[in-house]
């Protein structure tokens, strides 16, 4: 078996949100009269292999190597995409999104374990940004569709033009595991702004450069040449969340405010779980459904 290598205590906490969501989500429509008509799928853009396990240190071009605590879990789990078919009442439909040829091979035998749902499930070998924006955002009637689309990138996957289509359709329910630690704080040096790659990398995630205005200040310091202005991070992990959540309000209908920080072994927060919603009719009922499950688990950390 191929193993999706990447878990812990936190991963089990994202997933546990996702599941409890997925599982009202769908008794809430199918439910619902005026719902009955609509064809509800469920969308893992980054979808692995169905199941989880020990991590690994994972790097991403020229940007810092995204590393775990060996600690961080041993035993093979259930993937979002696995905890997605076991929810009842069930999807219509289930779109498993991969770049990684054997994680999709994996992600075939999974369909062997659920033979009633098997004609349910679609698996395409893609880049999520691409295959997300152009076939299935822009290509689907959102008049009689509704999706739930889970983003669970290893890193800065995630360009903001996918959050803005994914938005734009008014009919996406969006969790998003946002790179809070893992990525976005490594990349904000301290005491100058990022270099070039890492600076544009900071504003594809984010959709824009004001970033660098939030996130860095002007101070004064005294040198051994006299007074100088210095430019000085002032971004903590509080003030980047509360960026990116900022970001969302700006192109979809209801957001949660209160995002679940996920930390590691050593308690350094390093993921973000965000939950949005496009559809202006429901939004209120899911964000409110979201709100509670984040912070019930957000209480128990």
């Amino acid at each position: 078996m191929v193993t999706h290598e990447f878990g812990g205590d936190w991963t089990s906490e994202k997933l546990a949100c996702l599941g409890e969501y997925l599982h009202a989500y769908t008794q809430i429509l199918r439910k619902n009269p005026k719902a009955q008509y609509l064809t509800i799928t469920y969308v893992d853009a980054f979808a692995g292999t169905g199941y989880r396990s020990k991590p690994r240190i994972e790097n991403q071009d020229a940007l810092p190597s995204m590393d775990f605590d060996d600690a961080d879990g041993q035993s093979y789990l259930k993937g979002s995409a696995r905890i997605a078919l076991e929810v009842e009442p069930s999807f219509h439909t289930y779109l498993f999104i991969d770049k990684n040829p054997l994680h999709i091979q994996e992600l075939e035998r999974m369909k062997l374990d659920f033979p009633f749902k098997s004609f349910k499930i679609r698996i395409e070998q893609a880049e999520a940004n691409i295959f997300l924006k152009g076939l299935v955002c822009a290509r689907t009637d959102w008049k009689t569709n509704r999706a739930v689309v889970f983003l669970d990138p290893y890193g800065m996957q995630v360009d903001w033009s996918l959050i803005e289509s994914i938005a734009k359709t008014k009919a996406i329910d969006l969790w998003w595991l946002f790179p809070l630690g893992m990525a976005v704080n490594r990349l904000l040096t301290r005491d100058k702004m990022p270099p070039e790659e890492w600076a544009t990398a900071l504003t594809k995630t984010f959709g824009t450069d004001d970033w660098k205005r939030e996130f860095y200040s002007q101070t004064t310091v005294q040198t051994l040449f006299g007074i100088e202005d210095q430019l000085c991070k002032r971004a903590e992990f509080d003030i980047i969340g509360k960026f990116i959540i900022d970001r969302l309000k700006t192109v979809f209908t209801a957001v949660a405010d209160e995002p679940l920080q996920l930390c590691n072994s050593r308690n350094n927060p390093i993921y973000l779980l965000c939950f949005a919603a496009g559809n202006p009719t429901g939004a209120s009922t899911a964000v409110k459904i979201a709100k509670y499950i984040l912070e019930r688990r957000s209480s128990r950390s």
